[in-house]
């Protein structure tokens, strides 16, 4: 899977893009993630863990879960 990074201002309307985008082809999801609240992230990560267990995608949760906390440890 391939993933697009996308940052935004503080004011944009983040509702409005993700409408936007879900109209490109080829879009499967998309995920708001504030920074400044890595605590949402991290749950995000462990919500979505279930299902990719199901399919197997060990990979993926490791890389999430990792990301977030590096990321969380280079704020400090």
């Amino acid at each position: 899977m391939k993933y697009l990074k996308i940052n935004i201002e503080e004011n944009a309307d983040a509702e409005k893009l993700k409408e936007l985008l879900f109209q490109v082809k080829g879009v499967d999801s998309i995920e708001i993630i504030d920074d400044d609240n890595p605590e949402s992230e991290l749950k995000k990560a462990f919500n979505k863990t279930k299902e990719q267990f199901k399919k197997g995608d060990y990979e993926t949760v490791v890389n999430d879960i990792f990301d977030i906390l590096t990321k969380n440890n280079s704020k400090k």
